[in-house]
């Protein structure tokens, strides 16, 4: 008898952060090769065509929705008055992660700003995020993590959040060291998501370095290994336009990625591993 395909959660991020990006998540979308992405709201927002179309797949159930948290550069804050900034923007990855584990963020800022991304998802949608996540992997740095959670226990109730802790054995996670901080730092925000009652993915996969990376076609299929039933994968499919080579430096990798989810190798790693979207 053959058994039941785990079910997956195949998220795009980004969406909203340039045309090009948001294009292609909307193709994968109307596919049927991806099943959920997450909308940035800050600075370079999704507009209300983007908005309406999005909208469009989630209503004929192509698609879950959720809140890409954005609280990086080169990113604007959504309130006048969030601290710190550098240059009128949130501090860069780095800064912001080693401000954060010292708790040097101005946690008032911090709450105003997250409820203000919420309340704007909220708004340009008529409901609230069916998940919410972090760019960058914001959600779970220290002090982010309890005032994201304390937010989305308020405002978004019945919503999940991902946490990025994987189920592939210890010398696979070994190998990927920014997969190996996303597991450490994901034990407290699972510890804290349980506290508040506020539900998590199971498994997760999807990093890699996007520098060196021989390909997302041979990457791919190791992701699923060993991944639980409810997991997420997080990709970041995106055609590369002038917009995005101004805002973020993950550019061609996006294109591959689109061109990997769209293409038949990928329906049948996906169907050798017993796998199917949620």
């Amino acid at each position: 008898m053959t058994s039941a395909p785990r079910r997956l959660w195949l998220c795009a991020d980004d969406y909203g952060m340039t045309r090009g990006v948001s294009t292609a998540i909307r193709d994968l979308i109307a596919q049927g090769r991806i099943n959920a992405t997450s909308v940035m709201m800050p600075a370079a927002a999704p507009s209300a065509d983007e908005i309406a179309a999005l909208r469009k797949l989630k209503d004929g159930g192509r698609c879950a929705i959720g809140l890409h948290l954005t609280l990086t550069a080169p990113f604007r804050p959504l309130t006048p008055s969030f601290q710190p900034l550098r240059d009128g923007a949130f501090l860069p990855l780095a800064t912001m992660l080693a401000t954060a584990t010292a708790r040097r963020l101005d946690a008032a800022s911090l709450t105003r700003e997250i409820d203000a991304q919420i309340a704007a998802f909220a708004t340009a949608f008529g409901q609230p995020p069916d998940f919410l996540d972090g760019h960058q992997h914001v959600q779970l740095f220290p002090q982010v993590r309890d005032a994201f959670l304390h937010a989305v226990a308020i405002h978004a109730p019945q919503a999940w959040v991902r946490q990025c802790g994987r189920a592939t054995a210890l010398p696979a996670r070994l190998r990927d060291r920014k997969g190996l901080l996303l597991d450490v730092l994901s034990v407290a925000f699972r510890r804290r998501a349980a506290h508040f009652g506020i539900a998590t993915n199971r498994g997760f996969a999807g990093t890699y370095d996007f520098a060196t990376a021989t390909g997302v076609a041979a990457l791919f299929p190791r992701f699923l290994d060993g991944l639980p039933d409810g997991s997420v994968v997080m990709c970041h499919p995106g055609h590369v336009d002038d917009d995005l080579r101004r805002l973020d430096p993950l550019t061609d990798p996006r294109q591959q990625e689109y061109d990997y989810l769209a293409s038949g190798a990928f329906a049948d790693a996906m169907a050798q591993r017993g796998f199917a979207l949620a």
